[in-house]
């Protein structure tokens, strides 16, 4: 307790011992006295007597500190009226208003949100003491971001009836930037070299978004750890950092941070020894350790040596396993021989698997998903890979594990996930734009989790400038228990392909068909899928001469059947915005020999995402496709073929426009110079995902920044071939095309959104290129 307000207890229990000079009574009756706001049943709480008490003079000190000790009152006395004890208090004011000025860094709302926390808002009563500590925390979160210049002025003002307004007054300043990091006493490594490992930096183009330039201590506790472990990772393990200071200037604009460091000598192993009850044979756990003799000393191998072990055991039920590195440094050899110490603890099974938050979504669609068996020993890795698989559903936002261990036991843990759901169906009519498709009068009923039960339906109404689509479908993830799935789909699309920047030629496609897949092990399955297509083919105006070359060889209505199979192996770590993993496709498609037009088409597409740092990833995209017709049909058809450029290849280039091109009706003289799509294709993309910077909640938006590379060919990828009877490329320069550029990608309640922004490299003359672009609704 601060002085102020100790001195008037001390000089009230000194007028209390003074005014109790007639001795012990009996109380009969209480008074409180001075109330304004507070009830007298709050008070008569609080107080340590009550009535048929025998009140003694030495009690006063206790009742006193009672009352003060609530907060309620800034002046408490005691009386006496016969036998009636008197308490008379005045009341603290309450807080009628506080107004924030001054500050930009800092939301006014998150401001009084905070202040809120610690007891000070308006109807609150208002405590000096707690408006002190708000002024201390409040430049502890400035100097945090590196505001030194900061001054506070607070307020009180008097009110009527016992009320006070509070006006606190900020002025922030500029942010002190870090000028010069120095490090004394390193020897083996540059100063350069070192303060790559560091978060904080003396600025860059990029410290507007990373803020490195701004001295936190907490990051510099960080960057402190990280030179330690750069040293340490290196064979220098007698490094010792010996001090650290940091100045400000007077004006309190720049930082300047030394750290002196002493390095020692670099310590080689001299040998390697598994130790303790290893429980699994030491021929499993040998190679686990990343370590051996004669290599320089790095403790992170040695710690990811104990984990690689500890994770071994912990797929024979031993999750609490605890492997020790303990090493013993011989300083005359500059040796350290590493000895790792195993301690597997008790083998546990797991008792129960239980699920919350799963509100809608069946207890047996997240079951059926489950690696880790009830009843079993626990497996680490299955009970991670069962949380992964509850990711990659596309039903929750967010799932986490827990497990606990049961309590009275020391051999069984339950393993609880917790979930949260987010919309899985969707229910849309409206009207909305394309730049591909223009204006589109839309209408479909999706749902991806009908009644929890993990099943997919979908009706489909689209109107646009492209396309009319009529599409009604229906999947089941787990037709059989061992998750054979399987599906069907009817579809009628009509479409205008010169609104999509092609060659002048109209379709009407009706299909029916139905799909098979087959699990084969955790990671692989076969797709199969057949199809049966009406196509009815429409020349128009201008139309080119591919097209009316082909009605004239084929025919303009065509029934065929397709084949596909397919081989998907499937690592990632979520269906919606992975951040590591990979998926490899390999599909092949083929019409059957009975069909009005034969023709094959195969393609591989692999897709790998790698971390790099916290909240960074890369994608590293690469697709390869082909075509060609057999048996009567000489070529790919051309409404058949591949096409690049656009949102969902190389962005930059106008959507479909890459590749071949048509040439003139030799009737008409229409419909030349238009883009044909080509039987071949080869595109890639290599893209660094990051989160958006300042969004608390930035799990339903992504920023990257890409290079994409890609076109498409004709036959097996030939870009120049101006004698092919079906398919004209008039030389346009390079193989593939380039471009740069940023995006945004955003899972909006209404859709999924993607944004680029792209620069085109090597654009030739005739190129159509569009450095703006964006989809609405497409998969990501």
């Amino acid at each position: 307790m601060k002085c102020h307000r100790l001195a008037p207890v001390i000089g009230l229990l000194l007028y209390a011992a003074s005014a109790w000079g007639r001795g012990s009574f009996t109380i009969e009756d209480i008074r409180v006295e001075g109330l304004q706001r507070i009830s007298v049943g709050t008070v008569f709480n609080y107080l340590p007597v009550k009535v048929g008490d025998q009140f003694d003079p030495k009690q006063s000190a206790e009742v006193i500190k009672a009352l003060f000790k609530t907060g309620f009152f800034k002046d408490v006395r005691l009386e006496q009226e016969g036998n009636t004890l008197v308490v008379v208090v005045e009341e603290r004011p309450s807080i009628a208003s506080i107004s924030i000025e001054g500050n930009k860094d800092i939301g006014t709302d998150d401001l009084k949100k905070a202040l809120k926390g610690v007891g000070l808002s308006e109807g609150k009563v208002f405590d000096r003491q707690i408006l002190d500590k708000v002024e201390q925390e409040l430049r502890r979160q400035y100097y945090s971001r590196g505001k030194y210049g900061l001054k506070i002025t607070s307020e009180v003002k008097d009110l009527p009836r016992n009320r006070v307004a509070i006006e606190i007054k900020i002025s922030e300043g500029r942010v002190a930037k870090i000028k010069q990091i120095n490090i004394v006493g390193n020897n083996k490594f540059s100063d350069k070299e070192l303060l790559q490992e560091f978060e904080l930096s003396t600025g860059n183009l990029l410290s507007f978004y990373t803020k490195d330039d701004q001295y936190s201590k907490q990051k510099l506790s960080a960057d402190l750890e990280r030179l330690r472990s750069f040293y340490l990772d290196r064979g220098y393990i007698n490094f010792q950092i010996e001090s650290t200071q940091v100045s400000i200037t007077p004006d309190k604009k720049e930082i300047y941070i030394t750290i002196n460091v002493k390095e020692g000598d670099v310590y080689k192993v001299s040998d390697v020894k598994l130790t303790g009850k290893l429980i699994v044979p030491p021929a499993e756990l040998t190679p686990l350790v990343q370590i051996g003799p004669e290599d320089i000393f790095s403790r992170k191998l040695a710690t990811e040596s104990s984990k690689a072990i500890a994770d071994r055991l912990g797929d024979e039920g031993y999750i609490f396993a605890n492997v020790n590195m303990v090493p013993d440094i011989n300083e005359a050899q500059k040796t350290v021989a590493i000895t790792f110490f195993v301690d597997p603890g008790k083998q546990v099974y797991v008792r129960r698997i239980n699920f919350h938050g799963n509100t809608k979504t069946r207890d047996e669609v997240l079951r059926r998903e489950m690696r880790q068996m009830e009843a079993a020993w626990a497996s680490s890795s299955k009970i991670e890979r069962s949380k992964t698989r509850l990711d990659r559903l596309g039903y929750f936002q967010e799932v986490n594990v827990e497990t606990p261990a049961v309590p009275g036991t020391t051999d069984q843990i339950d393993v609880n996930y917790n979930v949260v759901e987010k919309p899985s169906g969707n229910i849309m009519a409206g009207v909305g734009y394309s730049q591909v498709q223009g204006i589109i009068i839309n209408a479909s009923v999706s749902q991806d989790n009908v009644f929890g039960t993990g099943k997919r339906i979908n009706f489909t109404f689209n109107n646009s400038y492209v396309n009319t689509i009529y599409r009604i479908g229906y999947f089941n993830p787990y037709t059989t228990l061992d998750g054979v799935s399987s599906g069907f789909d009817l579809a009628y699309r009509k479409t205008n392909a010169q609104n999509m920047n092609l060659a002048s030629y109209n379709t009407d496609v009706f299909s029916a068909g139905g799909n098979l897949g087959i699990p084969l092990n955790e990671f692989d399955s076969l797709r199969f899928n057949l199809d049966y297509n009406h196509t009815k083919l429409k020349q128009t105006v201008n139309s080119s001469q591919e097209v009316a070359d082909f009605i004239t060889r084929n025919g303009d209505k065509f029934n065929y059947l397709t084949l596909a199979a397919g081989w998907v192996h499937d690592s990632l770590n979520r269906a919606i915005f992975p951040t590591e993993g990979g998926a490899q496709r390999f599909s092949v498609l083929g019409t059957l020999p009975f069909s009005d037009l034969n023709f094959y088409k195969a393609s591989i597409k692999l897709q790998q995402y790698f971390p790099l740092a916290k909240d960074f990833t890369l994608m590293v995209m690469g697709e390869v496709a082909y075509g060609d017709g057999y048996k009567g049909t000489s070529t790919l058809p051309f409404f058949e073929n591949y096409f690049a450029g656009g949102p969902q290849s190389v962005r930059g280039f106008l959507a479909n426009t890459l590749g071949p091109r048509t040439r003139p009706n030799q009737v008409t003289g229409n419909g030349g110079d238009l883009p044909l799509g080509g039987s071949s294709k080869l595109v890639g993309t290599a893209e660094i995902l990051f989160p958006v910077p300042f969004l608390h909640d930035s799990k339903s938006v992504r920023l990257g920044g890409f290079v994409d590379v890609g076109n498409v060919y004709c036959g097996a990828f030939k870009t120049a071939s101006p004698d092919t009877p079906d398919c004209f490329y008039p030389s346009r320069g390079s193989f593939v095309r380039y471009s740069v550029g940023i995006s945004a990608r955003w899972l909006s309640p209404f859709g999924a959104l993607s944004v680029s922004i792209a620069e085109p490299l090597n654009a030739e003359k005739g190129d159509k290129t569009q450095p703006f672009q964006f989809s609405f609704g497409s998969g990501f």
